[in-house]
């Protein structure tokens, strides 16, 4: 008798699937929420989904393509004015602009990485804020747009307030499910496990006869369509927009707290990350300058004791992935009988 092992390559958890059937059952619920839910827990679902594709972008860009950014602020604000100028002079349907505004800030992610891509490390993180601070500049001396004021979003007059709210319910909840697929479909294809390798080393992955410039485009153009398709979520239920409001770096300041909080590079992190911001946001906002000293000891303190954030530390404990984008090799010895 002599004994084997089978080998068995596992791409799921016994908790990613009773966490699919619990996240299916959130959204079929959440999808229900227009007909007995009230519009201001409405509003508040539409502001947690923008920050939530807003962070989970950024924690694509950062935690797993190594590219930090401090201005994708830029996206999302040229999400949000492509969205008003489509809606207020192209004649567009608010509602069908909201795609083609995210496609519009995706394909302006081109050139503009053709300037952010020359630079590396911390120089690339200014870049990035340098950039975003020169479109914002660029669009409050534009007076059609409102200039440094802003504008509304007069597109929306003659639609109904309920209707108005439902929609931008439903499209908050399916672009926030379509945000959160996408990024677990890319991060498990071959482009994903590419874009970890380059992450881990670029010279190494070169090596490996990995396009590395091919890779970090793509992702610098998926993130800035994401951060587009939230700023023009958000605007769209803001009804106004400003330069001030759509390119504050405040955006990412908040994003990168959020993914610290909780994980960088996961995609867990960013949920637990936005619920834990959100309920700082309203416990704490009152506070006023004390609100974000608060966040940033909070954020200090995470980051000595819990560098992995707060999902990092449950996996630690737990060993639970909820969306998990590895391989795993599993093995299970048995006896084979042998004739003599």
């Amino acid at each position: 008798m002599s004994a084997t092992l089978a080998y068995t390559v596992e791409r799921k958890t016994q908790a990613s699937q009773i966490g699919g059937f619990a996240a299916a059952t959130v959204v079929a619920l959440l999808a229900s929420f227009p007909f007995w839910g009230d519009s201001g827990w409405m509003r508040e679902f539409n502001e947690i989904a923008c920050y939530l594709i807003f962070a989970m972008m950024w924690n694509l860009l950062a935690g797993y393509g190594g590219m930090v950014s401090i201005g994708q602020q830029a996206f999302l604000g040229l999400g949000g004015y492509a969205l008003v100028v489509l809606g207020n002079f192209a004649g567009f349907n608010p509602f069908l602009a909201v795609p083609v505004a995210a496609l519009l800030a995706g394909a302006a992610a081109l050139p503009i990485s053709r300037f952010a891509f020359r630079l590396q490390g911390g120089y690339f993180a200014i870049g990035t804020w340098v950039i975003a601070e020169v479109i914002r500049l660029s669009i409050a001396n534009v007076s059609a747009i409102g200039g440094g004021s802003g504008t509304s979003l007069t597109a929306l007059r003659g639609i109904e307030k309920a209707t108005r709210e439902s929609v931008t319910f439903w499209m908050c909840l399916v672009s926030l499910v379509a945000a959160v697929g996408l990024v677990y479909w890319f991060l498990r294809s071959r482009a994903g496990l590419a874009l970890l390798a380059i992450r881990d080393s670029e010279v190494a992955s070169e090596s490996q006869g990995i396009n590395v410039q091919a890779t970090k485009l793509a992702v610098y153009v998926v993130a800035a369509f994401g951060a587009g398709l939230a700023g023009a979520l958000y605007f769209l239920g803001n009804l106004r927009i400003s330069p001030d409001a759509a390119f504050t770096v405040n955006w990412t300041a908040f994003s990168i707290f959020i993914v610290l909080i909780g994980g960088l590079g996961t995609i867990e992190g960013p949920i637990i990350g936005t619920a834990v911001y959100m309920v700082l946001q309203q416990t704490l906002a009152s506070y006023n300058a004390w609100y974000l000293i608060i966040l940033g000891l909070i954020a200090i303190v995470v980051a000595l004791f819990a560098r992995r954030g707060l999902w990092g530390l449950a996996d630690e404990h737990l060993n639970v992935r909820l969306f998990p984008v590895g391989y795993w090799l599993r093995t299970s010895g048995t006896d084979e009988g042998t004739s003599t």
